[in-house]
């Protein structure tokens, strides 16, 4: 009995120091925008996307249920995820990458310019990007943010030609995150 309950505290012990090189937040926020002037707003925002950041190597990862994706206005929504990102085929969207020169240590409570780079998956698609970020140090939290532009081409995503002119085929997104 006393093998197990030392095997169960190690286990504990161990697990805990993995745990700490680990910051994880399941309330970032990812937003986008494919409006075009002089029409309605095609905008949305999810407040449910799970960021991991591991402090030791710089590596991030990325994930947002689809569905979770709120517009102003309910029939965009509707058409959003039945006729552009057919989310119940496609029902989440990924990113995995690693921030370039990232340091724990090197962190402030003053925001520094990054990169990541990285896979996006977005409608079964993936494309290598780039993203620019600034993050910083908040309290014992990492707080992260980004605006970055996606093609809706490089990830199959059709727009009917009845509304071409109404919406961008370049989004913009961005993101902001407080990972603990």
């Amino acid at each position: 009995m006393k093998r197990i309950l030392y095997l169960l505290a190690m286990l504990c012990a161990f697990t805990g120091l993995q745990a700490q090189n680990k910051k994880v937040t399941k309330t970032g926020e990812i937003s986008f925008e494919a409006s075009v002037p002089a029409f309605e707003e095609v905008k949305a925002k999810s407040r449910n996307a799970t960021f991991v950041l591991n402090t030791d190597t710089g590596e991030i990862a990325s994930l947002v249920l689809v569905k979770s994706f709120r517009f102003k206005i309910a029939l965009m929504e509707e058409h959003f995820n039945e006729n552009y990102i057919e989310s119940d085929r496609y029902p989440k969207a990924t990113f995995k990458g690693k921030i370039d020169d990232f340091k724990m240590s090197s962190l402030t409570d003053a925001a520094k310019d990054y990169t990541i780079r990285g896979k996006l998956e977005i409608h079964g698609k993936t494309k290598d990007v780039v993203i620019p970020a600034k993050i910083k140090k908040v309290g014992n939290d990492i707080a992260i943010q980004s605006n970055f532009t996606v093609t809706v081409d490089d990830f199959g995503i059709e727009i009917p030609s009845v509304v071409s002119k109404k919406v961008s085929k370049n989004v913009a997104v961005s993101f902001d995150c407080t990972l603990k």
